[in-house]
């Protein structure tokens, strides 16, 4: 914040102080904040008045205020940052709203691009933010959020199509130069070729990198960028001198050279990670994207004359009256008020089968109804659904998240300033040491260093081993989308697993059927009666029995809510339902099949009975299967050490009789999303690195709060496009491969991060020339600039190592 020379009196709007006692409480707490001069409450204003000499206090005074159980009026926004290109803009960004008067609490994520901000809004606002991140060379988009999602796919695109032109320019004007100053620089007017092909390429196609590096230079910092413009920029002015003037080394008795293809290869390595970057950047918003899809945009309302019309959703307020018809999408929450239908409500619960509802029952926006109309009355609309609950808790998750500080960056962040003040060192001492040619030799050497630098190893060894290591999880169905998670997956040691579609297989089909009397006729009048039927179930039923041909005729077909259906064939009444069926029409029920019903019921499996009038004529059980694959996938993982548990929107017998067949020994059922999440942070206080595995919509807060996020690939797109893994195949032995692959990708990177450094750690003294005193050896800046490619040989090479491991 900013910080006044004078005293500033400052209001804290209040919340929750309504007495005289309350007051004194809070000015207790805010006696104990060093930094205010004086404080007061005025109950009749609700704000405290404090009076500092440095605004950074406020924050202090805000969190003293809330953690005494009292609120104050602030507001919590987020907002998408452009124009930032590593983890230091971030941290430059955040630290310049930090220190604006009125902030609270500021952090950027370099990761999701977004600037998460609290402020007093009586001291602030968005323009104030706005400006203030503008004065570093930054922006924020402070739209609307309806708005704001297009504008960001629109920016994120045409950087995208201007990265990629930009790159595609860049190799094909580097390949040349390359090739001239390798192979052919002996040719006529190779220097002058070389210079109009480099050109373009340093002074346009790079010119960002000088561009940011200035922007970082004005703040006394450094990144990549600084390294990339010091480095091809002064290897292109030396060109450019030793071309124009090459009498000035001769008349000395040095050899002139030109580092042109230096100059130009770095910066097309550089723009093609950027572009594979930039890629990745573009998909991170389209999990949010396909959970707004989820609620319609427009709706039915029943109007007070009875009348229907076709309502924006915008504006439909608490209390209208919407019909939903067969197929549609739930816009709001509420409670229905006349009809009843099954709803699917797995992007709630994830559990495949839909619930039936009657009158007085809750709805929820994103459900989707299936084959009955009603009407219901809306409770919730806007922003307090659970859908817009959902959406918020995924934002809030993937905003959440510790920066992802790219070690690359990290480094830079050190190494750049090191490398410089070598240089400078370099120049200074050959001066003062070298004699007559201490001058130009300085110069030389100096250049030396700078380009035996070059960041083009250390800018490839992360994305190098984490491209193979992506590919190599292609291969065997496993789906990454970014470094952190895959460097995260080796540390590991607690997984959640969801039940329904990643332990089992997502869906009821019938597992075992008993009859009384095994025949055609009566597996024919199960069949039509069950084709018949609206109930979720019959669907499987009907699967089942798909090879037995229907011939039956049926008439007086009647669905029986909540309980079954009936109909009659031949002058007799069949039945197909619950037990409560059976009672009510004094059914009797054989002991054979009443043993083998009670012995499913134990195993937590749906029994369905078929009746004529007068007794059982079979049983059938239906049940969510346990995928072939599962038991040993959960074994291996255990035995790797990790800890697994089980969270289920499903009742507690299914949930136990789960766990007892896969060998899980903690599970969690009747489990809604927000438990899910609260789960995962429950588990990383406890200082676990937690994996989440899921496959529905209901998983996906939790999948955006954990560690590693697992999504089972015939799942829902929301789940995948949160998830930072997918599982194609939504075969659990692939995580066990995942983690493995894990290992052997970060000990890749920490390889290639040895070979990068070491031809630095052994080439920046040489280059400096600290053997010149001992032998007279100068190192060539030809050599250093063949050292530094020979070091991002070394670098690929090692990644393409990890291709060939099991």
């Amino acid at each position: 914040m900013a910080i006044s020379s004078n005293k500033e009196i400052i209001y804290l709007p209040l919340e929750g102080v309504e007495s005289e006692h309350c007051a004194l409480i809070v000015e207790k707490g805010l006696a104990q904040v060093k930094g205010i001069d004086s404080h007061k409450v005025e109950l009749n204003n609700h704000r405290a008045v404090i009076t500092v000499n440095n605004e950074e206090v406020i924050a202090e005074a805000v969190n003293t205020i809330k953690d005494l159980g009292y609120g104050v009026t602030t507001v919590k926004k987020t907002f998408p940052v452009l124009g930032m290109t590593c983890a230091s803009c971030a941290g430059s960004a955040e630290s310049i709203v930090k220190y604006e008067s009125g902030v609270v609490n500021a952090s950027v994520n370099f990761a999701t691009g977004n600037l998460s901000v609290e402020y007093l809004p009586n001291m602030t606002n968005t323009t104030k933010l706005q400006k203030a991140v503008q004065g570093v060379g930054y922006d924020l988009l402070i739209e609307d959020e309806t708005s704001q999602q297009e504008t960001l796919e629109a920016i994120h695109a045409q950087k995208f199509k201007q990265l990629k032109r930009k790159t595609i320019w860049a190799v094909l004007l580097s390949l040349p130069v390359v090739l001239i100053g390798m192979i052919f620089m002996d040719m006529p007017y190779a220097n002058l070729i070389m210079w109009v092909f480099s050109t373009p390429v340093v002074l346009w196609l790079g010119k960002d990198f000088f561009i940011n590096a200035w922007k970082q230079a004005k703040h006394r910092s450094a990144n990549m960028d600084t390294l990339v413009a010091l480095s091809t920029g002064i290897a292109y002015v030396f060109s450019v001198f030793n071309m124009i003037f090459p009498q000035f080394w001769e008349t000395r008795g040095l050899e002139v050279h030109v580092y042109f293809e230096a100059a130009a290869v770095i910066i097309a390595f550089i723009l093609l990670g950027k572009l594979l970057e930039e890629k990745a950047k573009g998909n991170t918003s389209s999990a949010i994207k396909k959970l707004m899809g989820l609620q319609p945009k427009t709706v039915i309302v029943i109007q007070a004359d009875g009348t229907e019309k076709q309502t924006p959703i915008e504006e439909v307020n608490t209390g209208a009256v919407i019909l939903v018809k067969p197929g549609e999408k739930i816009a709001v929450d509420g409670i229905l008020i006349s009809g009843s239908s099954y709803v699917d409500e797995s992007m709630l619960s994830g559990e495949p089968l839909p619930v039936l509802k009657n009158e007085n029952e809750k709805v929820f926006a994103g459900t989707i109804n299936q084959k009955g109309s009603f009407q219901f009355k809306a409770v919730k609309v806007g922003k307090d659904t659970m859908l817009a609950q959902i959406i918020k808790m995924v934002q809030d998750a993937q905003g959440s998240k510790a920066p992802v500080q790219k070690l690359v960056d990290k480094i830079a962040g050190i190494f750049v300033p090191v490398v410089m003040g070598i240089a400078v060192l370099t120049f200074i001492l050959w001066i003062i040491l070298g004699g007559d040619n201490g001058a130009v030799q300085g110069l030389l050497a100096a250049i030396t260093v700078l380009v035996i630098a070059c960041p083009c190893a250390l800018g490839l060894a992360t994305p190098t081993a984490i491209m193979v290591g992506v590919g190599k999880g292609a291969e065997n169905g496993i789906l990454i989308k970014d470094a952190e998670s895959l460097e995260l997956a080796k540390k590991v040691n607690a997984i959640i697993l969801d039940k329904t579609g990643t332990i089992t297989e997502g869906k009821p089909v019938v597992t075992e059927v008993k009859w009384l009397n095994n025949n055609d006729v009566t597996k024919d009048i199960l069949l039509s009666i069950e084709k018949q039927s609206e109930h979720p179930l019959a669907d499987a039923v009907v699967k089942h029995l798909n090879d037995v041909p229907t011939t039956a005729s049926l008439s007086n077909f009647k669905s029986i809510t909540g309980k079954g259906a009936k109909a009659d064939h031949n002058n007799e009444t069949y039945f197909v339902g619950n037990r409560k069926l059976l009672a009510e029409n004094n059914i009797t029920i054989a002991d054979e099949l009443l043993k083998q019903a009670n012995e499913w019921g134990k195993k937590s499996k749906t029994v369905i009975w078929f009746a004529n009038s007068k007794q059982t004529l079979s049983v059938l059980a239906i049940s969510d299967k346990i995928k072939e694959t599962s038991v040993e996938a959960i074994r291996e993982l255990q035995n790797m050490g990790i800890d697994l548990y089980m969270l289920t929107g499903d009742n507690e017998g299914t949930a136990k009789a789960i766990a007892q067949q896969t060998g899980i020994k903690q599970y969690k059922a009747e489990v809604l999303p927000q438990h899910k999440a609260d789960f995962v942070k429950e588990l990383q206080q406890q200082g676990k690195i937690v994996a989440m595995v899921g496959d529905g919509i209901n998983d996906s807060t939790a999948l955006a709060i954990a560690d590693v996020s697992i999504a089972m690939g015939k799942g829902s797109d929301i789940a995948m496009d949160v998830a930072k893994m997918t599982i194609i195949s939504s075969d659990l032995s692939k995580i066990p491969q995942a983690i493995r692959l894990s290992k052997q990708t970060v000990a890749t990177i920490k390889e290639n991060l040895f070979w990068a450094f070491i031809y630095n750690l052994v080439g920046i003294p040489i280059a400096a020339g600290i053997l010149y005193p001992i032998n007279g050896f100068l190192l060539n800046p030809m050599i250093a600039g063949a050292a530094m490619a020979l070091s991002s040989v070394s670098v690929v090479a090692n990644s393409l190592r990890l291709k060939w491991k099991q």
